[in-house]
């Protein structure tokens, strides 16, 4: 990753021409494009910085040079380096900030993502102006989970593996490296870092680091503490406040830096010369996926933090055996899986028949008392108000003590709910586990319809770092449809079309993983300081602020067994059928003598809605003969539409000719959003679901799939239709809602068109 220093950034000709301020307009102005119009200086600096870190390739010579290509895919990419050398470095002038800030302006006029990464870092920098060293002191804050009463907020980042899908040398790799970016990094020396930075950002070289580090290193923790408070609030205070002056800011900090040197003599502190602050590695944990539910349980305990009176042992057995009451009866898509019992007993008690001959004895009277057959419900502490609202006392909220009321005054509303968590999910390895991200997604959502905890408190952003490698033997046998890398990692190579930075950075650990993985270990029993995949991920997390959106697929499998009740499942990537082989002996029979006649596969009924430019519903029906079918969810050019089904289906035709019967395979495209199969002849075929063997459906005879409906709209239309006269027309809040349920993964740029 390429990190420039503020002098790099002043003497490099490209940057500095692409920072100076804008030239009078010329006469020939009107004449040109808009784009060369409006964009050269941006192009040049662009063209020269990613010219440099991508290709090693010569820059353009001159700004006219560089205004004669289109450079604005590299806008982005310099961006981020931009930003990410000014959070990193200790003092960065007011004059640069503003050039910079002026920079990312420019960037409004241009359509998305440019100008939402534009007014994302101006909101940035006009902070970082009024108080030099914001933006380093709120990562750090944030990232360590540094108690702030001023700035609240925590951040943690979780790495998911799938153990079936990566091999052993790899998860402890990445457990290794996790670890090892932990090592020294204690919230003290955390807090010395804000202080040190926030320092030399306000007062430049007249800061003395030696004397200052000195100084903090032998300070008491608490005395650590207190100055880390003091530096935090200051920081904040000028942050915030409209009419805040850089002087004044500068001003206070100098107080502060004066109390902490206080044991040195006055006029004994030498000028020191600019050293840069590390910036300490993200809070990480990593994760072997192994249960169904494990992501919800993982947001649960990062919000609501183990208690002196719940040790973890006992709170994890509280989170296994955690039931939600539903409260929806109505919305489908919401509902759960309930077991009751009918009950014959009235409720009352002249209703119980006659008693025994014995109607006073003790044993009688309980029984006429006691109900049986009803549905006991496991009490757990987490379903307690006491232990929800736990998870929300913190800095920004209100205790849960109950307010006093007053005869005639209304009650003060509760503050509302501020998500001060983030999560930063990392997915490692390929479609498949992205496969389970989309299952373990739709079940958080509809547990967070059902009973909302998480939504209100928590921010939560997925990420995912392809990782190819050899596979078990176990799945390297069942998994023969998903055979190299494209078909394995087709959402990556969708994202590294989609952003070039994302293709540069990212992409290119797919196979660089399993060589570190199984690279020997050094010979020196220091911890290795070159955390190389453990920067790659800070970087990613950091700086991936966009996401690209993909469309959900639910759908429904109806089984040859009518007793079977049919299953309900997600996918994102692919569903693919396949004939299944006969078992019993005349339905192998019966198929070889079908097979002859009619040629191999089976009779299938298609029903499926034409996608149309109109976006008008068109149902067409068509029978065909077919050995089975794919269906793709993730495009292959990045400018096709997300929210769309690229069907093949492999049709046989039956020849006749003079030579006798032959059967050719034909390969039948189409475009749909909702699609419908039967096996008209009663023959079973298997489904399987994002290319993993695990998630294969067996005597299916019957799939419908659709995009899969967002649990909140489904509830919110339930209710709104209870009390409405429009029929099935979205009305009030359901117009505004998301339809449909989408998977967010961040990227660098989003996706650039």
């Amino acid at each position: 990753m390429p990190v420039w220093s503020e002098e790099q950034l002043r003497t490099h000709p490209i940057i500095a021409d692409a920072l100076r301020p804008p030239h009078p307009p010329r006469a020939a102005a009107s004449a040109r494009p808009w784009r060369a119009q409006r964009w050269s200086p941006t192009s040049c600096a662009a063209s020269a910085l990613c010219c440099e870190s991508w290709t090693g390739t010569t820059p353009p010579a001159s700004a006219t040079e560089a205004e004669r290509g289109d450079f604005r895919h590299y806008i982005i990419p310099l961006l981020h380096t931009l930003m990410y050398t000014l959070i990193k470095a200790p003092c960065i002038s007011d004059e640069l900030c503003s050039r910079v800030y002026d920079f990312c302006k420019k960037l409004l006029t241009l359509p998305k993502p440019f100008c939402t990464i534009g007014l994302d870092y101006a909101v940035r920098l006009k902070m970082e102006r009024t108080a030099p060293g914001m933006l380093y002191q709120r990562m750090v804050i944030s990232e360590q989970s540094l108690k702030s009463d001023p700035y609240p907020y925590q951040e943690k980042i979780f790495i998911f593996a799938d153990p079936d899908l990566l091999s052993e040398a790899i998860c402890n790799a990445l457990v290794t490296d996790t670890e090892a970016a932990q090592v020294s990094q204690s919230p003290r020396a955390c807090m010395c870092y804000v202080i040190i930075h926030a320092m030399q950002a306000a007062l430049g070289e007249g800061c003395d680091i030696s004397g200052l580090k000195g100084s903090l290193q032998d300070m008491p923790t608490s005395d650590v503490e207190h100055w880390f408070r003091q530096v935090v609030a200051a920081v904040e205070c000028a942050g915030n406040e409209a009419s805040a002056d850089r002087g004044q800011h500068a001003a206070r900090l100098e107080k502060i830096y004066r109390a902490v040197l206080s044991s040195l003599r006055a006029g004994d502190a030498p000028l020191g010369v600019l050293q840069g602050t590390p910036l300490p590695n993200p809070s990480i944990s990593f994760h072997l996926w192994t249960e169904d539910d494990q992501l919800w349980k993982e947001l649960v305990l990062f919000i609501r933090p183990l208690s002196q009176s719940c040790e973890p042992d006992c709170l994890s057995q509280d989170l296994d055996n955690f039931e939600i009451q539903d409260i929806i009866s109505d919305c489908e898509c919401c509902e759960q899986t309930r077991f009751s019992v009918l009950s014959t007993d009235s409720g009352i008690e002249r209703d119980l028949p006659a008693a025994a001959e014995d109607p006073c004895s003790a044993e009688t009277e309980q029984s006429r008392l006691q109900r049986k057959g009803g549905i006991k419900k496991k009490l757990s502490p987490l379903e307690s108000m006491a232990f929800l609202q736990a998870g929300c006392n913190g800095p920004g909220t209100k205790p849960p003590a109950k307010p006093q009321r007053r005869p005639g005054i209304p009650p003060e509303p509760a503050a509302p709910l501020q998500r001060l968590h983030t999560a930063r999910i990392v997915l490692l390895g390929d479609d498949r586990i992205l496969g389970r991200l989309a299952q373990a997604y739709h079940s958080l959502r509809k547990r967070e319809t059902r009973r909302v905890f998480l939504t209100p408190r928590l921010n939560l952003q997925f990420y995912y770092i392809p990782v190819v490698t050899g596979q078990p033997d176990t799945l390297a046998v069942a998994d023969h449809v998903a055979t190299g890398q494209e078909e394995l990692c087709e959402v990556a190579g969708y994202l590294g079309r989609a952003d070039p930075w994302y293709e540069s950075n990212i992409n290119t650990l797919c196979h660089m993983i399993p060589k570190l993985a199984t690279m020997p270990s050094s010979p020196s029993k220091h911890l290795v300081t070159d955390l190389f995949i453990t920067d790659v991920i800070a970087y990613y997390v950091r700086m991936g602020i966009q996401p690209v959106c993909f469309q959900v697929y639910a759908v429904k499998i109806f089984f040859n067994d009518p007793a079977q009740e049919p299953a309900e499942d997600v996918f994102l990537t692919e569903l693919r059928t396949q004939v299944q082989e006969s078992i019993s002996h005349r339905e192998l029979s019966m198929t070889k003598k079908k097979t002859t006649l009619d040629g191999p596969g089976m009779d299938l009924t298609v029903t499926y809605r034409k996608v149309v430019v109109s976006d008008r519903a068109k149902e067409l029906a068509m029978s065909l003969r077919s050995t089975g079918l794919v269906m793709k969810a993730i495009p292959a050019d990045e400018a096709e539409d997300l929210v769309c089904l690229n069907v093949n289906i492999t049709e046989i035709i039956r020849i006749n000719n003079l030579s006798g019967r032959s059967f050719s395979a034909v390969a039948n495209r189409l475009k749909t959003r909702n699609i419908k199969i039967r096996s008209t002849e009663q023959r079973p075929f298997t489904v399987c679901l994002d290319k993993d063997s695990r998630r294969a459906y067996r005597n299916v005879i019957s799939v419908e799939v659709s995009p899969c409906p967002e649990p909140s709209y489904c509830l919110q239309k339930t209710r709104t239709m209870k009390f409405s006269l429009h029929g099935t027309e979205d009305v009030g809040l359901v117009k505004y809602m998301p339809k449909s349920l989408l998977l967010p993964i961040n990227t660098f740029a989003g996706a650039i068109q």
